[in-house]
């Protein structure tokens, strides 16, 4: 039973360490994307200019990408997909074993 909590644990504590380092992620994203765009303003720069309209779009990406797997959010590899796949192999396995008896 101690087994069971301390493994329940380390899964609560796994998903919190994801979670926090999303925000930080977030948190850093949007600081120092906001002293960019203040920079901008500031100097009257040219916002579109291609490496700040690049550091903000492919920083952005990374982050959504980092978004999905920390909430589990993927359309094309979800859960159930992967479910179903385990099961499939799972299958399979049974039935090489079953070959040999």
């Amino acid at each position: 039973m101690e087994n069971v909590n301390k493994e329940k644990y380390n899964r609560a504590k796994k998903r919190v360490d994801e979670l926090k380092g999303f925000y930080i992620h977030l948190a850093i994203y949007i600081v120092i994307n906001a002293f960019i765009l203040v920079n901008i303003y500031l100097r009257n720069d040219n916002f579109w200019s291609w490496e700040h309209f690049i550091t903000l779009i492919a920083w952005g990406v990374g982050l959504l990408f980092h978004a999905s797997k920390t909430f589990g959010f993927n359309p094309f590899l979800s859960k159930d997909w992967e479910e179903r796949q385990i099961q499939k192999y799972m299958d399979e396995d049974k039935e090489e074993m079953n070959k040999y008896k």
